[in-house]
């Protein structure tokens, strides 16, 4: 469980453009939760989930995970528990090393180094076998430099590499924003069996009205730094893209747009 308490987030302080994000942000992630978090831009869905990551420090409130705050934790640490995949498909792998060296960095995220092999045999035929579920013909690409991937390649690619040490928490940022649309829904296909398959709490951050109504348990819209819709289990289900559609014209109209 994630619990957010009484979230205070001010970017520039002290300044003339300083700016109120979160004045008191409430949240509860409870485990086996997969959330989609839509709101406009600038609402605080991308800052929500830096300051759960730890990539963004907090100005008031507390967080923590299974009771355990973890406020002050640096990010590096987080990770040890957190899985993230970006919008961009080049921020979640190394485009200057083999397909098989990045999910072997991968697998060895949060153990100790030494001088040793980073792999061996038995463990590069798991890679393949993995890789082989993707249906993209990886798995006979792993001497192959992942800048030369497509971006679906590279997305589905750290996507399976996020999750293959053991995690509590999937992050994902707008993940398949930058892909066309038929890579598009291969990705949220993957990321719904491997949110099933291995229990992952999961929070994803989309424009997509489809994909949040269509995956998923729970579903929050966010406007201006505050929650304004939190809908879960069968209420959820009922939600179509017209309900929410509808919600984005009525802020709009209250903000003069």
């Amino acid at each position: 469980m994630i619990r957010l308490e009484n979230i205070k987030k001010v970017y520039n302080a002290g300044t003339v453009d300083a700016i109120c994000l979160f004045d008191g942000l409430d949240l509860t992630v409870n485990d086996g939760d997969f959330i989609s978090v839509v709101g406009s831009n600038g609402s605080g869905k991308t800052s929500l989930l830096n300051i759960i990551c730890g990539n963004v420090a907090v100005d008031g409130g507390k967080i923590s995970i299974d009771g355990d705050e973890i406020t002050s934790m640096k990010d590096f640490k987080r990770y040890r528990r957190i899985g993230r995949v970006y919008q961009n498909p080049a921020m979640g792998t190394c485009p200057s090393m083999t397909i098989l060296e990045n999910m072997s960095l991968a697998d060895n995220k949060g153990k100790a180094y030494g001088l040793g092999w980073g792999t061996d045999k038995k463990r590069i035929e798991g890679y393949r076998e993995s890789l082989r579920q993707l249906n993209l013909g990886l798995e006979d690409k792993l001497g192959v430099r992942v800048g030369s991937l497509s971006g679906g390649q590279r997305q589905a690619l750290a996507l399976l590499m996020s999750t293959m040490t053991p995690i509590d928490f999937l992050i994902l940022d707008e993940h398949t924003a930058a892909l066309d649309p038929r890579t598009a829904e291969i990705i949220m296909e993957l990321t719904d069996q491997l949110v099933k398959e291995k229990g992952l709490t999961t929070i994803m951050v989309t424009h997509n009205l489809r994909y949040a109504t269509d995956y998923g348990n729970r579903i929050l819209m966010m406007h201006q730094g505050k929650i304004i819709l939190d809908q879960n289990g069968k209420e959820k289900a009922a939600t179509k893209v017209e309900d929410l559609l509808g919600l984005f014209n009525e802020i709009s109209i209250e903000c003069g747009n």
